[in-house]
């Protein structure tokens, strides 16, 4: 589970004392660097009346914001700019009381999704009980990533992020399934942000058979490719068919062959493509093939 670090820190701090405080960024493999980070969050958090002042603030001024972009979202609250690899964020979580969970269900809030991180970062209990979530950890670098890939979900506890608890969320390791607090809550993070994170998958699984779900995260660029093909042009083709073979991202050489299939009409061609795909070398992309051919009817 996510290590849970010990507070140490009396004193509070301001939201830019904070941000000064981490200029340096937050580097997870460094212990140092995760401990002065955290100490940092510890002392923001000791603050108890910054984030009630900003949501005030930004309320009074929204007037005057309609045409400029916003870092204020329903949930997640951006507290600063991404600087030498980290920013700061407070995340609201309603209670299924709360008529926003009553509306918008509880996947809008990431609740009932088991799932790990493709990133690092440090999180503190702010206000509330705090939301609950059972616990698993992962070996990671044994996962393939196609769905239904048994992944040998290891359950620690189930646990809730009180006021004060800080922990470090440590990626591709932690996995967790978030329960809604018995009341509203908030909770700060330090997160982590590195340049090559995005071609890490990050999974949703299912707990029944603990397997791998479906990817979290989609990229712009398998967006991008798949739009590309649609528009039918012969460039796009090619460069799908050339990534589809070589790409270092398992989840881009999908997308490729996805993108393709779907110019296809023929139940035959269809199948012919995915058992290329099948004989790509890669574990991941052979067993989405062969779940693909299954549904063909040739």
């Amino acid at each position: 589970m996510p290590r849970v670090i010990a507070n140490t820190q009396s004193s509070s701090a301001s939201l830019e004392e904070t941000i000064d405080a981490v200029a340096n960024g937050f580097d997870p493999r460094d212990r140092r660097s995760t401990a002065d980070a955290a100490a940092a969050l510890e002392r923001l958090a000791n603050n108890r009346g910054f984030l009630a002042d900003l949501l005030i603030e930004q309320l009074r001024e929204r007037h005057r914001d309609i045409f400029e972009d916003s870092a204020y979202g329903p949930q997640a609250i951006v507290l600063s700019p991404l600087v030498a690899g980290c920013f700061l964020r407070a995340n609201i979580w309603p209670s299924e009381d709360e008529s926003c969970f009553r509306a918008s269900g509880a996947e809008s809030f990431v609740y009932g999704i088991p799932h790990d991180h493709n990133f690092d970062f440090l999180t503190v209990g702010y206000f509330g009980p705090g939301y609950r979530s059972d616990y698993y950890e992962i070996d990671y670098e044994e996962i393939a990533g196609f769905r239904g890939e048994d992944v040998g979900l290891r359950f620690v506890e189930r646990s809730a992020l009180t006021e004060g608890k800080l922990m470090h969320y440590r990626a591709h390791v932690d996995v967790h399934s978030q329960l809604p607090p018995e009341a509203t809550s908030v909770s700060l993070n330090i997160m982590h942000v590195d340049a090559g994170q995005d071609w890490f998958d990050q999974y949703g699984f299912d707990l029944g058979k603990g397997r791998v779900d479906r990817v979290l995260n989609p990229g712009a660029s398998e967006t991008f490719m798949r739009c590309a093909v649609a528009l039918g042009d012969d460039e796009a083709q090619d460069l799908a068919k050339h990534f589809g073979r070589n790409h270092p991202s398992t989840r881009m050489r999908l997308a490729c062959f996805e993108a393709r299939s779907g110019l296809l009409d023929n139940a035959q061609a269809r199948d012919a493509l995915w058992r290329e795909a099948e004989r790509a070398g890669d574990l991941m992309l052979a067993r989405e093939a062969q779940a693909r051919r299954a549904e063909i009817q040739v």
